[in-house]
């Protein structure tokens, strides 16, 4: 399942594909969205922002189209009048001279406006997403010792995109097992040194895996590339003291830990 990660690299590429040039052609497959066709043709994406899953894609006219991706959206990024082959069901077209980004699957879509966008029920709900570079360690420190959080196990925390929006399974057990930390552990069980080492983890590791997944050089120490320490690694050794790394559930996902040295 794609984390915030994935969803960042994937808004990376529609922005490299469309940000800035003129439309061409738009098309919605859903009803209440037709009237925003001819309306966006010659406007130009000036952004596409990530929440979490959902992507906001802002026009120069100052509306924003927002989707979520759900479990089975995807985007796509193709040549224009390219016509894919595919048993996806279509639902956005976004198209400029040279270029489409096209939307799959999803059903969560919606245009707004600027008021709309700061009353809208998902982005109210939804917390700072951890790929936003402003978004430092010490508001995520006062975000976890706050009283809506402090006593959450981080097994469940750190799947609540009220929380921090973007982190999911892999990054959850990454986490955990970087900082030392239980699943079944809490904020307010914590010390300083603990609090501000989870705090400082819960955006370097998202950060890093969106920076440097999936890319291999030979001339970089592991340690300075994302690759998973438990995530999949049950019954291996752990890196960190030798013991084995087991498989549980916890909040109902797999969940991968050191029992030796997560405490």
């Amino acid at each position: 399942m794609p984390e915030g990660p994935e969803i960042r690299r994937a808004a990376d590429s529609l922005e490299a594909a469309i940000k800035g040039k003129p439309l061409t052609d738009a098309w919605f497959a859903f009803p209440q969205l037709k009237p925003y066709e001819a309306q966006l043709i010659g406007q130009t994406v000036t952004q596409i922002e990530t929440r979490g899953k959902a992507l906001l894609t802002h026009f120069n006219h100052n509306l924003t189209l927002y989707s979520h991706n759900q479990l089975y959206g995807v985007w796509r990024v193709i040549n224009a009048g390219e016509q894919p082959q595919t048993n996806r069901v279509l639902r956005v077209r976004l198209q400029t001279a040279d270029k489409a980004i096209l939307l799959y699957s999803a059903s969560d879509i919606e245009m707004l406006t600027p008021e709309q966008l700061l009353t809208h029920p998902f982005l109210q709900r939804v917390g700072p997403d951890v790929l936003d570079m402003s978004l430092t360690p010490e508001a995520v420190k006062a975000r976890l010792l706050s009283p809506a959080f402090r006593n959450r196990q981080f097994s469940g925390l750190l799947l609540d995109q009220a929380f921090l929006a973007g982190l999911g399974n892999y990054l959850r057990v990454e986490i955990l097992w970087e900082v030392g930390l239980a699943g079944q552990r809490k904020a307010s069980q914590l010390n300083e040194v603990q609090l501000d080492a989870l705090s400082h983890a819960l955006l370097e590791i998202p950060r890093l895996s969106y920076n440097t997944r999936g890319v291999v050089d030979d001339n970089k120490h592991h340690g300075a590339l994302f690759r998973f320490k438990v995530f999949h690694r049950e019954g291996k050794p752990c890196e960190r003291c030798g013991g084995a790394i087991e498989r549980t559930m916890l909040s109902s996902r797999p969940f991968y830990w050191c029992p030796a040295c997560q405490k």
